[in-house]
């Protein structure tokens, strides 16, 4: 088995939770990552940021918790079927993971209204693809058009046995296609037709609305003290 080397960041403030120190435990650089180990290391809790590969290690918190969905068994909710609906006509592209001005534009207009106080908003070209694409990951973005309007952009990791949904973006006077959900069945219905088996989906903070959504798709499953254990959601427990 191979030994992967790790560090461990210094703390900063958590991006999700407020008044909480938040840290991580990264691969070294010296590592060669290729996504054939990067597929073995998602199923232990890590995720990508461009090719930096980390895991949260925070000493005092663990509401980060890596979620994924057995794609065979995925059952939407009457409001999933509503999106998909909506979304009936909607025209959806593959393409390799490489710049284009129309997407970096997309990106930084979703940013704007969204995320309009962080430091995304002002990405250059080469802080976006640092952070969505990748030198050794079989990367693709997926394009979704509304009426031959570019509408979203969705990064898809892709492995033998999985898929992993990275990141979407959309432009906001789209914003009533709920293109952020359909995007997630999208990728489900394709991992499906192509037999993988989980679609891993980041990771789920209950507490953080932003990442509480992650328990919308069921059956989900939890990675808790290193087992993928079933999670069945429930109004409750909101």
């Amino acid at each position: 088995m191979m030994s992967i080397p790790l560090f461990l960041s210094q703390e900063h403030a958590c991006s999700y939770l407020e008044d909480e120190q938040a840290q991580s435990v990264f691969v070294h650089p010296s590592c060669p990552v290729t996504t054939a180990i990067y597929g073995q290391l998602i199923e232990q809790g890590f995720r990508r940021s461009g090719d930096d590969v980390y895991a949260p290690h925070c000493p005092h918190c663990a509401a980060c918790i890596p979620v994924r969905l057995p794609v065979e068994k995925f059952k939407p909710s009457r409001s999933q079927k509503r999106c998909l609906i909506r979304n009936i006509d909607t025209q959806v592209v593959v393409k390799p993971a490489v710049f284009e001005p129309a997407h970096y534009e997309l990106y930084l207009r979703y940013q704007a209204i969204r995320h309009g106080d962080g430091a995304m908003a002002d990405s250059s070209p080469d802080d976006y693809l640092g952070f969505l694409g990748s030198s050794w990951c079989d990367t693709r973005f997926v394009e979704f058009f509304i009426n031959n309007e570019l509408a979203a952009v969705a990064v898809v990791d892709q492995f033998e046995q999985a898929w992993s949904a990275v990141y979407t973006f959309f432009d906001p006077k789209f914003a009533a296609a709920s293109l952020g959900v359909y995007a997630v069945l999208w990728q489900i219905e394709q991992a499906r037709r192509q037999q993988k088996e989980f679609l891993y989906l980041g990771y789920w903070i209950k507490a953080c609305k932003k990442m509480a959504y992650k328990s919308d798709y069921q059956p989900i499953q939890l990675l808790i003290d290193h087992q993928w254990v079933d999670f069945i959601y429930s109004p409750d427990d909101q």
